[in-house]
């Protein structure tokens, strides 16, 4: 083996790989060949007659890991690289209490619990306890116990801290401490440990047997890191004791691409990293090689306006590249297809391939108008990181009930809903309906219709629930024909207790679910809005037509990969793509209205943005849609401040001929976005209104839309399906303006003045 390797390095990385004594700090900017520094820096170890057994690598992820080991083992002996002690945190805890947990009371095969194992338990526990799961919620307890391991509370910590005591008073969870004690006992006794006990345990074993942790020190000569900004306390704690006897670590990561605090990470671990090392060595890989110059100052520009970071000039040598372009919608469903129409036009003028594409957004719910404008312009398309979502647990359903509603047979759609939102009828009991229906060759429908006369197995209190949820379907069945799918899915929603269930959600995954439901209402809102002004059937029925289509699955290859991909910011982390496109960039969505008031945060989300723009390689596009569905409401916003703080020599305007969009104008009640000196602390507007307008102005001739000039309230109109009706109110400003129109046989309709094709009588 030679040092040829050092050859293929820049100045920087190969002073970051060569001086392996003693502490260092590697920062590593976006796309600079970190993965190569941290790589080459054990292949030089190894090269100077170090040990393999004697290197503890940590990641993040099995995939970083394997990249690693097959890098090293294609530049040394396969056979040394085998002894390195390289994996993720969990994976290399998980080995070490395999060997050293009788200590601690395990048995050496103990199992190890997955979140939906944890889950499982606390739901069981909390049925035992008869306590209320609507709220003592198991996915929120899940993630409190999580969090307090993560912080190394142990459950009889947690029992006698007054403070966490009055905490889940407050929260109307005074029992929290009880099940976390419950819960710890449980697995104990089942010989298992969830992924944080695995963390948690190190530590007690750490503390509790300084021989074992003695023995670790004495193994391990080098500690290496892989994205360190990500770590949390208890991960900081073990990698910082291993590192104590020889203090020969070295850490690698980029506090600019800190980004995962509500798991628990903590950018201090890297930023105060000189103050746990004070003989530390500063190592800066600065040179970006996958964006272009344009891409990589534009980005600069921004995250410059953080104040808790470790300074660094982030540079790129590569071509000048375009500018970026950002691209303004008046709606979320025209930003969608702006996005996919560009996607289209770039693949074939450029001669790319769809994988060449990503589109991120901040929230998981903003994946579905991306979804249904790729699929209509038969784009291929993958969602990272998660299911498609129109798959997803909560839209599937609500929209079983949808089915259930117009089709009252459908089985699968009876088993979804019969007990959710829960109303006390049990397995036992479905599967006593089901029997029922089987043997006498009806449906579960069928059988809860006749159950006026009782239901053989069943007493009388389950078949009143029955009866209950009976009559709930009937409910929404009324009118069903005649009313609007709009009308009817919100009625459904509310009426269920569906909203009711997810809008007292307090966990991340509970409030995405809620936001997930009022991304499905926004879209039949549209469904409806459109359906109505082009005299097609507007019904629930309609719309399930409709969808199902969506839903089908394509029968592509498991191989084929060449789809556009969409995912969240956060997912994006890690990845890279030629052109990517960076949606809802709007001051009410990015950053978080959650972030507002608390710079902390604001600085976050500010990393988050310099993450996803740093994944382009050859070109970024940023969008954002001056008007977004809110439960059925169109809602101004404006641009993101993030895009206001950019340095506009690297933007363009491709849809105005190159210049700066307007500014939105100001409204009662909110605060227009503008470059504020201070951006940290702007508190974005909690609740934006419809603007209103009393005239719609547009040329004095009718468009291609069919729009006649000057509308105005009061005008008689016909419509060719609705006929003669009067203007009561315009709102909106063109091409998104809307008119509420009295119509003499068909009443008020609202309608969407570019598609209504309305005439002036």
């Amino acid at each position: 083996m030679t040092g040829k390797y050092l050859e293929e390095l820049n100045e920087a990385q190969r002073l970051a790989v060569i001086n392996t004594e003693g502490p260092a700090l590697v920062i590593a900017g976006a796309g600079s060949g970190k993965t190569r520094v941290l790589t080459y820096r054990i292949v030089h170890l190894l090269n100077q007659k170090v040990p393999a057994w004697r290197i503890l690598a940590l990641t993040f992820t099995n995939k970083a890991a394997g990249e690693m080991r097959e890098r090293i083992s294609a530049l040394v002996d396969p056979e040394v690289a085998r002894f390195l002690w390289m994996g993720t945190f969990h994976s290399i805890f998980a080995r070490i209490l395999r060997a050293e947990g009788s200590r601690l009371g395990y048995k050496q095969n103990f199992t190890i619990y997955d979140s939906s194992d944890s889950k499982s338990l606390i739901r069981a526990i909390i049925k035992e306890m008869s306590l209320d799961d609507s709220v003592y919620k198991p996915g929120a307890i899940a993630s409190r116990i999580s969090a307090s391991k993560n912080n190394l509370v142990t459950a009889s910590i947690y029992a006698s801290d007054s403070g966490l005591q009055e905490y889940d008073k407050s929260a109307r969870m005074p029992l929290m401490y009880e099940i976390y004690r419950t819960y710890a006992a449980r697995c104990f006794r089942a010989n298992a440990m969830d992924f944080d006990d695995l963390l948690l345990n190190t530590n007690i074993l750490f503390r509790d047997f300084p021989d074992v942790l003695a023995a670790y020190q004495e193994k391990f000569h080098y500690v290496l890191v892989d994205e360190y900004q990500d770590t949390n306390y208890s991960q900081y704690l073990i990698v910082r004791k291993l590192a104590a006897a020889r203090r020969n670590i070295c850490v690698v990561g980029d506090d600019a691409q800190s980004i995962y605090s509500f798991r628990g990470a903590r950018i201090e671990n890297i930023l105060e990293f000189r103050n746990d090392y004070p003989e530390y060595r500063l190592f800066k890989l600065e040179q970006n090689y996958r964006s272009t110059q344009t891409i990589v100052n534009a980005a600069n520009t921004v995250i410059a306006n953080n104040e808790g970071q470790i300074h660094k000039k982030v540079f790129s040598k590569n071509e000048t590249g375009e500018n970026i372009q950002v691209m303004q919608a008046m709606t979320d469903t025209e930003e969608g297809f702006n996005i996919a129409s560009d996607i289209f036009d770039k693949k074939y003028s450029r001669q790319l391939v769809w994988s060449d594409f990503a589109i991120l957004y901040r929230t998981n719910a903003q994946s579905r108008i991306f979804e249904e404008t790729l699929r209509k312009k038969n784009i291929p398309y993958k969602i990272y990181g998660g299911l498609s979502f129109y798959e997803r647990k909560e839209i599937k359903d609500i929209l079983a009930y949808f089915r259930m509603v117009i089709n009252p047979e459908d089985e699968e759609a009876f088993k979804r809903t019969i007990n959710y939102p829960k109303r006390g009828i049990g397995d036992t009991t479905v599967n006593r309906i089901l029997e029922l229906a089987s043997e006498t060759g009806t449906s579960a429908w069928q059988v809860i219709a006749g159950s006026h006369q009782g239901v053989p197995g069943l007493n009388q209190g389950t078949v009143t629930r029955l009866r209950a949820y009976l009559d709930i379907v009937n409910a929404f069945r009324k009118d069903l024909a005649d009313t609007d799918a709009y009308s009817k899915a919100r009625e459904i929603a509310m009426g269920s207790g569906i909203i009711k269930e997810l809008r007292e959600g307090k966990s991340p995954e509970e409030v995405s679910r809620y936001e997930n439901l009022e991304e499905l209402l926004n879209g039949i809102k549209i469904f409806t809005e459109s359906a109505e002004t082009n005299g097609e059937p507007a019904s629930l029925e309609a719309y399930m037509s409709t969808v199902s289509l969506l839903t089908d699955q394509d029968n592509e290859k498991a191989e084929d990969r060449d789809k556009v991909t969409l995912m969240t910011m956060h997912s994006a982390k890690g990845l890279e793509f030629r052109y990517v496109y960076i949606a809802g960039m709007e001051d009410t969505l990015f950053p978080s209205p959650l972030s507002a008031g608390n710079p902390r945060e604001i600085e976050e989300e500010r990393r988050l943005f310099y993450v996803a723009l740093t994944r382009a390689g050859k070109m970024a596009t940023l969008s954002y849609a001056l008007n977004r569905y809110k439960w059925g409401n169109l809602e101004r916003s404006g641009p993101s401040r993030f895009l206001l703080e950019m340095d506009k020599k690297f933007l363009d305007y491709p849809q105005t001929g190159g210049k700066p969009f307007s500014k939105s104008p100001k409204v009662s009640g909110t605060e227009t976005l503008t470059a504020a000196k201070d951006p940290v602390r702007y508190t974005a507007p909690s609740r934006l209104k419809k603007i209103s307008a009393p005239k719609a102005s547009y040329s004095s001739s009718e468009g291609s839309s069919g729009v006649p000039g000057d509308l105005s309230t009061g005008d008689s109109v016909s419509h060719e399906r609705f006929g003669n009706g009067t203007v009561v109110s315009i709102e909106g400003e063109a091409p998104n303006t809307t008119a509420t129109v009295d119509f003499q046989n068909h009443g008020k309709k609202k309608l969407l003045l570019r598609f209504a094709k309305l005439t002036r009588n």
